[in-house]
């Protein structure tokens, strides 16, 4: 149940989904809100973090039940991002594991594929990581230059990779390459490497200083030689990959939407909240009628970033979502959250400026939201489209 609209109601949301939004707001309270100043100081989770995830079934609600999921639909994703932004979690890596990258191998991958990974993705033994951008390479994945050539049994890849989300703790990485460098979008593959200790050739390079969500595990990720099993293809054939980044995007989006309309929401409880107990001339700063009008306003937004949202998660759950629309999600939720964000830090002063501060740790996480998951110029292009 939203705090700040008590009576609001998502068309898709039902029993269970408000189920699974109480065990997920009590459990992140618990699990995740107390430690972000810590996992942020030693720039990861603590790996047993996932391991609680997986006991406490949040990382397989959207995923079949036979490996241990709960075969829920899209909006059990969602209730789930919404509830980590208003845990203010700025480190967890479980928008990549759970919604995103588990869904290239619960759609792609063969039945033994599935049966080697899925049951260790939902339990959380297994982490869950993939590397798109390059170096050289951002939004244009046709142009990767990590490349995947076939030697008997494997693929020797090599190349490197940036900005890569779990790449410490990742057991599981799914690699875009190109297999047929000939080629451009029809030259894509994506294959599976297992990242044990035993992987000859792979290194994981430095943890990078980010702006914003100091204990998320972003890394540079270097190949040299490195042999996978050609087995651990994704897919019939090569020359897929391109087009399995394209069939997952909408879904990237759209939980990338979900957890902006939360974190949006988050800041604006922060910032009421904030404004009743701090006193200015001998009242409370709530008492201002200029910043009763700024909550008011703020307040508004919200609302119209999370109507937005649900639509498509709604049209998402009833299978007519297209790009276009999808894309139209993490536009708005992605450009009106991040001003949002910065509105409400105005209300603390000096100490809105402050990492000790949830407000202000919101602030540098959010900005990203208009980056990655395709920045906000790609969306306008894709909804250009469609005019």
């Amino acid at each position: 149940m939203s705090e700040l609209f008590p009576d609001y109601r998502a068309t898709w949301e039902t029993g269970q989904h408000r189920e699974l939004r109480m065990h997920a707001a009590e459990f992140f309270r618990k699990e995740a809100t107390p430690n972000q100043e810590r996992w942020a100081a030693q720039h990861q989770v603590d790996r047993d973090f996932w391991n609680k995830l997986g006991d406490a079934g949040l990382l397989g609600v959207d995923l079949p039940e036979c490996y241990g999921g709960i075969n829920g639909d899209f909006g059990f994703s969602a209730v789930i991002a919404e509830e980590l932004a208003l845990a203010h979690d700025a480190s967890s890596g479980w928008l990549v594991h759970a919604p995103i990258v588990a869904h290239y191998i619960n759609t792609y991958a063969n039945d033994e594929q599935k049966q080697r990974w899925m049951p260790g993705i939902i339990s959380g033994t297994k982490v869950l990581a993939i590397a798109m951008t390059e170096p050289g390479t951002g939004s244009d994945l046709k142009a990767v230059k990590t490349t995947a050539v076939r030697d008997g049994e494997d693929y020797v890849i090599n190349g490197s990779k940036t900005f890569i989300s779990n790449g410490t703790l990742c057991d599981l990485l799914v690699i875009v390459t190109k297999t047929d460098l000939s080629q451009g979008a029809a030259g894509v593959s994506l294959i599976v490497a297992e990242t044990d200790e035993e992987l000859a050739g792979f290194e994981r390079g430095r943890v990078l200083e980010k702006v914003g969500q100091h204990g998320q595990d972003t890394r540079e990720l270097f190949f040299s030689d490195m042999r996978v099993p050609a087995a651990n293809l994704l897919g019939e054939q090569e020359g897929q990959g391109f087009y399995q980044l394209m069939q997952q995007l909408a879904r990237e989006r759209l939980i990338i939407a979900a957890q902006c309309a939360g974190m949006a929401e988050a800041a604006v409880l922060e910032a009421i909240a904030y404004t009743k107990e701090r006193e200015a001339f001998g009242k409370p700063l709530i008492g201002f009628q200029h910043n009763r009008f700024q909550l008011a306003e703020l307040k508004a937004e919200v609302l119209s970033i999370k109507t937005t949202v649900d639509y498509c998660i709604q049209q998402y759950i009833d299978g007519n979502n297209d790009p276009a629309t999808a894309s139209m999600a993490k536009l708005i939720a992605a450009d009106r959250g991040v001003a949002v964000v910065d509105r409400c830090v105005q209300f603390f002063g000096g100490y809105g400026y402050m990492m000790e501060y949830p407000i202000a740790r919101a602030y540098a996480a959010a900005r990203v939201n208009k980056i990655y998951g395709g920045t906000s110029e790609i969306m306008k292009e894709i909804i250009s489209r469609s005019l």
